[in-house]
């Protein structure tokens, strides 16, 4: 997930148009508070089947996207760990 102000989207539109077309989340700011969402068709089309098909409900309510706020931790990436960890290929 990305997020940016509106100034930034406004002079760089195309790049994070092509951010939310490869599938990632564009979260938009204003002064620093969260005011919308940009994402890929193809994202809202995949709920919208999983919600007609009955796998998921969908209160009618807005995306808390606070919830998936990533957490920035010190050290190497895990990628790095679990690499390391299975050994010589």
């Amino acid at each position: 997930m990305t997020r940016v102000g509106v100034r930034e989207l406004k002079a760089h539109l195309s790049q994070y148009l092509r951010q939310a077309r490869a599938g990632e989340t564009v979260v938009i700011t204003e002064r620093g508070r969260e005011i919308a969402t940009l994402t890929g068709i193809g994202q809202r089309e995949g709920l919208r089947e999983l919600i007609e098909r009955g796998v998921v409900k969908w209160s009618g309510a807005g995306l808390d996207v606070t919830a998936g706020t990533p957490v920035h931790v010190h050290g190497e990436p895990l990628s790095k760990t679990v690499l390391d960890q299975r050994g010589p290929r």
